[in-house]
């Protein structure tokens, strides 16, 4: 089963580059951030003529997640337990659209056993000042939480939590690191990466890094200043799997060229091959 997670960072304005990016990488199932449409303005159509069952969580122009399936599509729910809300200085806090889980393989191919999978579009922080921030880490902790509640209620569990993070966990993650730090940039902070760290420390594992080590795989470019052309980019997006689930991997990249030429989403895919 092939699992790759992808910041399309709209869908109905890249819809042509989706539809060709799944018959390129002939993918099981696609986790989708930054969709940016509602429910009754999303392309479903697009995934259905491709043969895949979709489900989305849009209520904005704003964030939204999907996950679209062609190896089972069960259990889909809208938001991780206890998922903190946000509205601006306080006021009308709502839960917003930035967390899908859905069981996916139960339709799986030679034996593959199902998995439980999470497409999420973590909050950026804004500012290491912005009240975005407390948001964004405590959004995490109770993330890691319920991850951490799962495995030990069962070690065998097969979970995924894949997406945008919205972190740079290690300095090679960046272009630069100095220049991150000396503009108190957000991704790169003591705070933020602690909260990463702690998915790690609770057991899972990133599957991409140890067949890809170093600096310069980056999974994120900025649409200004070059920054593509000139390979200034970030290592935000991740797959991190239980270790029963990482113990099935049998390959992982990062699709770089999906980043290339017109239209492109700022993001590359990130996919994860279970045997």
């Amino acid at each position: 089963m092939k699992i790759a997670t992808w910041n399309v960072n709209s869908l109905r304005a890249r819809a042509d580059r989706v539809e060709a990016f799944l018959d390129r990488q002939d993918v099981d199932v696609l986790a989708i951030q930054e969709t940016k449409c509602k429910d009754d303005n999303f392309p479903w159509e697009l995934f259905e003529r491709a043969g895949y069952e979709v489900a989305h969580h849009g209520v904005s122009q704003w964030n939204g997640v999907a996950i679209a399936s062609r190896v089972g599509l069960e259990d889909v729910q809208r938001g991780f337990p206890g998922q903190p809300h946000f509205g601006k200085g306080g006021k009308d806090p709502v839960e917003e659209a930035r967390a899908l889980g859905a069981t996916v393989g139960t339709e799986g191919r030679d034996g593959v056993a199902p998995v439980r999978l999470w497409s999420l579009y973590v909050p950026n922080g804004r500012g290491l000042q912005d009240e975005h921030m407390p948001y964004k880490l405590e959004w995490l902790r109770v993330l890691r939480e319920h991850a951490a509640q799962r495995l030990a209620a069962d070690p065998q569990d097969r979970l995924a939590l894949v997406g945008d993070w919205n972190i740079a966990p290690q300095d090679e993650d960046v272009w630069d690191i100095q220049y991150f730090l000396d503009n108190e940039f957000t991704h790169v902070s003591a705070p933020e990466r602690a909260a990463f760290q702690a998915f790690l420390d609770a057991g899972l594992q990133d599957p991409v890094r140890p067949r890809h080590p170093g600096p310069d795989t980056y999974t994120y470019w900025d649409y200004t200043q070059l920054r593509f052309p000139k390979n200034k980019g970030m290592r935000i997006d991740f797959q991190l799997l239980t270790p029963t689930l990482a113990e099935a991997v049998t390959d992982a990249w990062i699709d770089r060229e999906e980043r290339k030429g017109k239209g492109a989403s700022d993001h590359a895919p990130v996919i994860v091959e279970l045997g």
